[in-house]
């Protein structure tokens, strides 16, 4: 690039004045040339101050970020049901679901189940804990597969729904493993998309900041996705109604470092939604 410029430069000296660029004015173009390489070489520099370095890992990041003393495996469902369904649907649920639970064949645990009520609307969620990681989940399926009631259950729910989906998750060690607790509660899942290649920085930030927001006892899970929906975090907190999320959601503003850990994992995120949700009667998390 350089050439071709100077050619163009020299060419029209040489034009101008009907004759080639004298050694002089060789000179003071090299110059020139000479104090933009050095800019651009000091602007690197000066650049490079501010580029985020990664440490060489030498292991998958689940296991840096999640209790490997434990092997808890967890799948989040979301169900789209039909507007004029949504009772029967609950109804449906609360038949069968806890039975599931209850049933030490099944290697498994409902966490809770929702309605969501500010957000997507007229959506069910479910969460599910399998102790003992994806050999559980297998085992689980398999059995369910052998369930008539399971099989007829699904048939009916089939005919209520405009779409499902799901997530299998991990949870991040220095959360709280999510327990049966009392209500009446509203829960709140906030979900971030993250840009991939920071979940490690996300999970640092958050280790700390957890201790921010355990005052009232708010925080239920913290959660990132292995399959489904990649580099997604799901956090679940509790609050008597929406004026107590208010008040300790500001709360958190008066600790310090808490606008720090913000600061730092906002341009982490790509995209994120908030679900405020109402546990159904066969919620454990009430």
């Amino acid at each position: 690039m350089a050439t071709g410029v100077l050619h163009r430069v020299c060419g029209g000296l040489g034009r101008a004045k009907n004759r080639a660029p004298t050694a002089g004015q060789l000179v003071v173009l090299s110059r020139g040339f000479e104090t933009s390489s050095s800019r651009n070489s000091q602007d690197s520099w000066f650049k490079s101050l501010f580029v985020r370095k990664v440490d060489p890992r030498k292991d998958a990041h689940a296991n840096l970020l999640t209790k490997n003393e434990e092997s808890n495996l967890y799948k989040i469902q979301f169900h789209n049901v039909k507007p004029e369904c949504l009772d029967a649907y609950n109804k449906l649920c609360e038949e069968v679901l806890p039975s599931i639970h209850a049933d030490k064949y099944y290697p498994c645990e409902l966490v809770g189940t929702w309605n969501t009520w500010y957000g997507e609307q007229d959506q069910a969620v479910h969460l599910w804990r399998y102790r003992g990681g994806y050999p559980a989940l297998t085992d689980v399926m398999s059995k369910l597969k052998q369930n008539k009631e399971f099989t007829e259950y699904r048939k009916e729910r089939g005919k209520m729904l405009m779409s499902r989906r799901n997530q299998l998750l991990l949870e991040f060690s220095f959360w709280n493993e999510p327990v049966p607790r009392e209500g009446p509660n509203i829960y709140e899942l906030r979900s971030y998309q993250l840009r991939p290649g920071t979940m490690i920085e996300w999970g640092n930030y958050w280790a700390r900041a957890i201790g921010y927001r355990q005052h009232n006892s708010e925080a239920v899970g913290g959660f990132f996705s292995q399959i489904g929906n990649l580099y997604m975090v799901h956090h679940l907190w509790a609050y008597k109604d929406l004026q107590t999320r208010e008040e300790t959601r500001n709360g958190a503003w008066q600790q310090e470092g808490w606008d720090e850990v913000v600061y730092y994992t906002v341009p982490l995120i790509q995209h994120m939604d908030s679900r405020i949700m109402i546990p159904t009667k066969a919620s454990p998390l009430k």
